[in-house]
């Protein structure tokens, strides 16, 4: 399906207003085009009568303008009104509409894409693109066809006055359309590699935003300066290439429509000369010349406009159509009273078709209630491993079983309704420390958040800040301390109170004092649930039920702290590397 057709899905709940508001701008439009029939009146019906006296002239003339007045001071204004806010109000909603399925649909795409995604790209296409799709409902849907309508009507109105000066007037509207033609085919491409250029330049600019203290501290500024001058000169040509093309378009186009007036001028006058057409015919045509023409141009205007929005339209459904690499089953299930008893069973796992694998035939038994931690050299595979857990990445084969049944045959949100993690990098949102914490249940009252809080060691300094729990903490909590972001972690995981926990790396980039607090509220909160944790930090993973050594991919060996440190394998020489074995050696 065209992405235009795709588009039209969100236009047609809006068909019959759509359609009101082509009706009253037909009036809107039309109301203009008595101005060169009034003009024709008075030049020859009234100051050309002989017939007339000066006074009967004037009382004659009254009466036109009259209810000239009329029709436009009293009828238009309104017409003007309710034409213009109908297009608007179409429009936006709209875009609404888009928006609101957009922002769901990028919330279903797996991690997969978002790591081969720019945010700020992904942000272009929500805000400008989608902006930009509202010219293809007013303008396209709207504007078009009332010039059009506007363009046939005055044709008629001249036809009833003068058929061949009417001939006259429209014998270069083939030029004309040859001309769209020509020009507008390359310019939608061209508007399409522009707007591609400017996404790159918002997300190398979001991206370098974000890591502005590693420019600083790096002192990277000139070498930054030089990658972004890159990105928006690459911009600035893609942008120059259009206006250039663009200019081509408005130059030949308008060309034609300023020789087509002069062609009439030249024709009326001749035969106004020679006594065949009357000089109010005459100026009335060079008026519906005006009333023709400037449709017309508008027309070039709405088709460079149309083009720009047809290339953001294409933008937009190019991420609509991104397919989701983790999807439910038509008989997905509900995951209700959950046990906590976790089997991997058999799995391997790759994160593209033509990498080799990151988990190779991988089987491990979780008992409920059971505390089982990862350990092992970086890019073994356990970050990987306990993403599998939460189906943040379907396996590619074998399975995770929950409670006996496999993952893939459960609802995703409920599974994850049943899970909490607390990460290295948790992220918070630039609100307050409370919504914060409901971020683990949003139903929750203040009691239960400052219970949560409390629970995870939190409380106390959340009490120290300005305005306590109404603190606000900046994006991604700038305004926190390491320690006192993982501690708002694990309250709002606490408030979730889910069956099984997963904890990766949660304590490893904190000083010793944060770490013991933590890891405090860490084992408070393990405490019954069945527990996956990743760590480096050895020493804070000794108490675990099980620890198990992933090594390219696979289950090195495990077992609890003491059976591994008598088996002297992998766990061992890990654990005499980081210095952490202050007892005597056991045998």
């Amino acid at each position: 399906m065209s992405s235009v057709r795709q588009y039209m899905e969100y236009v047609k709940p809006y068909k019959w207003k759509i359609l009101w508001t082509i009706l009253i701008g037909i009036v809107k439009f039309g109301i203009p085009l008595l101005m060169p029939l009034i003009m024709k009146y008075v030049i020859d019906d009234i100051i050309g009568a002989e017939e007339l006296t000066a006074a009967e002239k004037t009382s004659e003339l009254l009466w036109v303008m009259g209810i000239a007045f009329v029709i436009f001071l009293v009828l238009r204004p309104p017409v003007e009104y309710i034409r213009q806010y109908l297009a608007q109000w179409v429009g936006n909603k709209i875009l609404f509409d888009l928006r609101d399925r957009l922002f769901d649909h990028i919330q279903k795409l797996s991690l997969k894409f978002y790591s081969k995604t720019k945010t700020g790209e992904i942000i272009s296409r929500v805000i400008h693109d989608v902006e930009q799709t509202k010219n293809f409902v007013i303008t396209g849907l709207m504007n078009i066809w009332l010039d059009m309508i506007t363009i046939a009507i005055a044709i008629v109105i001249m036809l009833t006055m003068d058929v061949g000066l009417t001939i006259v007037s429209i014998i270069l509207f083939p030029f004309f359309g040859f001309a769209v033609k020509f020009f507008y085919g390359r310019l939608r491409r061209l508007t399409r590699e522009r707007s591609q250029a400017l996404a790159e330049v918002q997300g190398h600019l979001h991206e370098r935003v974000q890591g502005m203290p590693v420019t600083r501290s790096f002192a990277l500024e000139d070498y930054e300066q030089d990658q972004f001058a890159q990105r928006n000169d690459n911009f600035l040509q893609k942008a120059l290439n259009h206006t250039d093309w663009n200019a081509k378009t408005f130059a030949v186009t308008n060309t034609i429509t300023d020789l087509a007036p002069l062609l009439v001028i030249a024709y009326a006058g001749y035969f106004v000369i020679n006594g065949n057409l009357t000089i109010g015919t005459m100026v009335a045509f060079f008026g519906y010349m005006e009333r023709v023409y400037s449709p017309l141009r508008r027309l070039i205007n709405s088709s460079t406009v149309l083009v720009q929005s047809i290339a953001s339209i294409d933008r937009v459904f190019e991420l609509f159509n991104e397919k989701y690499d983790v999807t439910d089953k038509e008989d997905a299930k509900e995951l209700q009273q959950v046990k906590g008893d976790v089997e991997f069973d058999q799995i391997s796992f790759r994160y593209d078709d033509e990498e080799k694998l990151v988990l190779k035939d991988l089987n491990l038994k979780v008992k409920s209630g059971e505390t089982i931690a990862f350990v092992g050299m970086s890019g073994g595979g356990k970050s990987t491993l306990i993403s599998l857990i939460p189906r943040f990445y379907d396996v590619t084969s074998g399975a995770i079983k929950v409670d006996g049944k496999d993952i893939r045959d459960i609802k995703a949100r409920s599974l994850r309704n049943n899970i909490g993690m607390v990460l290295q990098d948790n992220i918070l949102f630039s609100e307050s420390i409370e919504m914060n914490i409901k971020m683990g249940n949003p139903d929750a009252t203040h009691e239960e958040v400052v219970a949560a809080a409390k629970a995870a060691n939190a409380h106390d300094f959340i009490e120290e800040m300005p305005q306590g729990y109404g603190t606000l903490v900046g994006e991604r909590g700038v305004k926190l301390s390491g320690g006192q972001k993982q501690r708002v972690a694990i309250a709002r995981v606490f408030l979730k109170n889910p069956p099984i926990l997963i904890f990766d790396e949660a304590t490893s980039a904190l000083d010793l004092e944060s770490e013991h607090i933590i890891q405090e509220a860490l084992e408070r909160l393990a405490s019954d649930r069945t527990t996956f944790i990743v760590a480096h930090r050895l020493a804070t993973i000794t108490h675990a039920d099980r620890i198990v050594v992933v090594e390219n991919g696979e289950i090195a060996e495990s077992g609890s702290h003491e059976e591994l440190m008598k088996r002297k394998g992998s766990y061992y020489d890990l654990y005499q590397v980081q210095n952490l074995d202050n007892e005597p050696e056991l045998t």
